[in-house]
């Protein structure tokens, strides 16, 4: 995502960074087209194209921040075209592939799914110079969408061909609703260490990990979704565990 950090009555007429905007235009191209996807019933491409746009939204705040063209409109236009990649886009495949036989309640929890999204997005913009940098507060909306997104892909690795019908989908567009609008805690991936030396041990590493993911892409991606969107309420429960004071023990009365 792009950041803020600038006059936020700057004068558009004075012209905008294209290459930033450009990638963003990128991500949004590949939502649309998931979209159309799931318009032709092909949810495996459409799930594709979520990670695709999911792709384009990292490059493009990375390239604002390096090149030093970050501006208040890339800020806005790339909200806007998240809300469509991240949030119209998975919450229509969603629906398409395995919500729309729950009837009212399929359609409301897609509807949930990407007005949580909306309101996930709008929070961010409010409270980026006021929160910790290397954290999220909730589940970042494009998690959400590449959680969605991977299963759907997982679910045509494993065999499963057209839609499907499981409570459990169901109650995971719920629950990726709630985690985006909560308070818990994710890491942002940020973290300016992370471009600094490195023992050569972490490059191996790395690599290793890289390989893994390229051999069982399909796998690995829902694996990494999963373990992902369970770190903040781990995380949390784990915090809260650190936090609490130790109970002093009695003195023995014998």
């Amino acid at each position: 995502m792009n950041q803020p950090g600038i006059d936020r009555h700057e004068n558009v007429r004075r012209g905008v960074y294209l290459l930033p905007n450009l990638l963003t235009t990128g991500g949004l191209f590949a939502g649309f087209y998931s979209i159309v996807a799931t318009m032709n019933g092909n949810y495996l491409l459409a799930g594709w194209f979520v990670l695709i746009a999911a792709v384009f939204d990292g490059l493009d705040g990375k390239v604002a921040r390096m090149t030093g063209t970050t501006s208040r409109f890339g800020v806005e236009y790339d909200s806007l075209a998240d809300l469509v990649a991240f949030g119209v886009a998975p919450g229509l495949m969603m629906y398409a592939w395995a919500l729309k036989p729950f009837g009212k309640l399929g359609w409301l929890a897609a509807f949930l799914y990407v007005v949580c999204g909306a309101l996930r997005l709008a929070r961010f913009n409010v409270q980026i110079t006021t929160v910790e940098s290397k954290r999220f507060v909730g589940l970042p909306i494009p998690a959400a969408a590449g959680m969605s997104a991977s299963l759907v892909i997982f679910f045509h690795h494993m065999g499963g061909t057209g839609t499907i019908k499981k409570v459990s989908v169901l109650l995971l567009i719920y629950v990726l609703a709630a985690l985006m609008v909560s308070n818990l805690r994710y890491y942002a991936f940020k973290d300016p260490e992370l471009v600094r030396r490195q023992p050569f041990g972490f490059l191996v590493l790395a690599i290793i990990f890289i390989i893994v993911i390229v051999a069982q892409p399909e796998i690995m991606l829902f694996t990494l979704a999963c373990a992902y969107v369970a770190s903040g309420p781990v995380g949390s429960v784990v915090t809260r565990f650190r936090k609490t004071p130790a109970i002093p023990e009695k003195p023995s009365t014998e």
